[in-house]
Formats: C-alpha cells, structure tokens, sequence
C-alpha cells in the first residue's frame, strides 16, 4: 500500500510540473512572435503597417487614369491617397489590390481594408458591407453625339430648344424636366440603351444620364460621343459613393472622419474640379 501510494503521489507531482512547464512554454510562444499577424488581426487592417486599398481591374479614367491608381491621377486614385493621409500612411504603405464590383460588396472576408470603384451606398449593400460617408455625390450630364443639333451647345437656354431625353424613373429624367425644361417636353425611354440609341440614330438630340454612365458612353460606346456639361442638381439629388469596408470593419469610424474631413477643408471639392469637372470633361452649365 505505501508503495502504490507513493507512487500516485509521485505522478500527481509529476503531473503539475508538466501542466506548469506546458503553461509557461504556451506563454512564452505567444509572447515571442513578432507581432504582425497580431496587430493585423487587431486593428483591422489586412496587412500591419499597411493601408491596403481595393479597386476595379481595370480600373477607368476619370476616376483611375491609365490603369494606373499607384500614381494617384484621377479621382478616386487622389482621393484614396488623401484619406491615407488622414489616417497617417505615407504613400509608400499603401497597397493596390484588384477585386470586381460583385467581389467587393460580397458578404465575408475581405482582400482589403477598404474599396471604391463608384460603389453607391444603398440600404442593400449595407447589409453585407460597411460604408463611409459619401466622398462624392453623382451629378446629371448631358451628351450628345457629333453632328447633333446640341453639339457644341454651351448653355441650358439652348437645350431647351432641343429634343432632350432621359430613362424613365431616374434623376436624370427630374433633372430635363426640373433643370433643362426642353419646349417639347422630355423624350422618356425605358433603359439608358434605348436613350443611347435614340441619340446615335438621330431620335433626340440630347441625352441625360449621371457622370459615370456619362463618361462610359461618350468614350466607349457612342460613336463621336461627347460631354456637353453638368446640370446644377436638382431636388431628387443623386448617388453618393463611399468606400467599401468589411461588414463592421473597426476601421469604418476611421475612414469616415477621415473622408468628413477632407470634405471640411475643401480637398474633396477640389480633386473634383480637377479631375471631374475640368476642361474637356464636363463643365457645368448656366
């Protein structure tokens, strides 16, 4: 019996000693790594040290110029390096990644620690994704084609002397009749392709859609397709895009005081001016 017992003894001891030795062994590994992977997971950035900003391949001009956004020319790609800069990155640590839009507003894990390619921020996307607040708000934009009645028109008196349609149900179309008000009325269609039609083959002179369907059609799918100019905004407003984040991503507070205030001081106002509204893309018009 002395012998049994001493020998439970000595394995209870044993025991202890190892669970204490397994103990300090755990300890010390999670205090000797070097940190990254922690401070990633932890701050919610992808990468630590790093501001890793998601974008669309390809991404197009106005808003990325050349493909290019690690020039920071064109608007997104200029307003992307400012809000870095309000959150303390150099632009040396900031990484360009490329996801498509579905890709991007897709509920679960993220490639990035934020995204813009002129997402609008709906109710419905929010339920999967964070957003910041609005870095830009879509204006209204009339296009023509070469040799159309209103190319080369400067003024909305002119317009409104023209043919001038819109998609039915949109705030293009509050913004003909709101702004524009042609003498005979707004040409309505049922899908912006049938609004681009209409004015390839002659049907309207004129058509209004928001800037980015603007420059997609002036440059991609209208044959002499031209800007005319912006439309001071109407009361229906129009989309606002804002950066895509991970469903609440601890960086969304973050990035929406940085965009709050490079809209305060004015830089938002201005890299839209220069790359949105400058000569040759579209004025606005009186």
């Amino acid at each position: 019996m002395t012998r049994r017992t001493n020998t439970r003894r000595t394995l209870a001891a044993l025991a202890l000693v190892a669970s204490a030795t397994l103990a300090l062994v755990g300890c010390a590994a999670a205090g000797s790594g070097d940190g990254a992977s922690d401070e990633a997971a932890g701050d919610g950035h992808v990468t630590a040290g790093k501001l890793t900003i998601g974008t669309g391949e390809p991404a197009y001009f106005p808003w990325v110029v050349d493909d290019a956004p690690e020039s920071g020319d064109g608007f997104e790609a200029a307003v992307a390096y400012a809000v870095a800069e309000q959150l303390g990155f150099g632009d040396d640590d900031v990484v360009w990644v490329r996801t498509t839009f579905d890709q991007a507003i897709a509920p679960g894990p993220k490639s990035f620690d934020l995204n813009l390619q002129q997402f609008s921020i709906t109710e419905e996307r929010a339920a999967n994704v964070d957003f910041s607040s609005p870095y830009y708000a879509t204006t209204q934009v009339v296009i023509t084609v070469a040799g159309s009645p209103a190319s080369g028109a400067t003024s909305i008196a002119e317009l409104q002397k023209l043919n001038v349609g819109a998609q039915t149900g949109t705030t293009s179309l509050d913004a003909v009749e709101e702004v524009i008000r042609p003498t005979a009325g707004a040409s309505v269609f049922n899908t912006n392709d049938d609004a681009k039609f209409a004015l390839q083959n002659g049907t309207v002179d004129a058509i209004v859609v928001d800037l980015p369907t603007a420059f997609y059609l002036t440059g991609a799918e209208l044959d002499g397709g031209e800007i005319i100019g912006q439309l001071p905004e109407t009361s229906a407003g129009g989309d606002e895009f804002g950066f895509v984040l991970a469903k609440d991503s601890p960086l969304t507070d973050e990035v929406t005081a940085a965009v709050d205030a490079l809209r305060a001081d004015g830089t938002l106002d201005a890299l839209a001016a220069e790359w949105l509204g400058g000569e040759g893309a579209a004025p606005v018009l009186e």
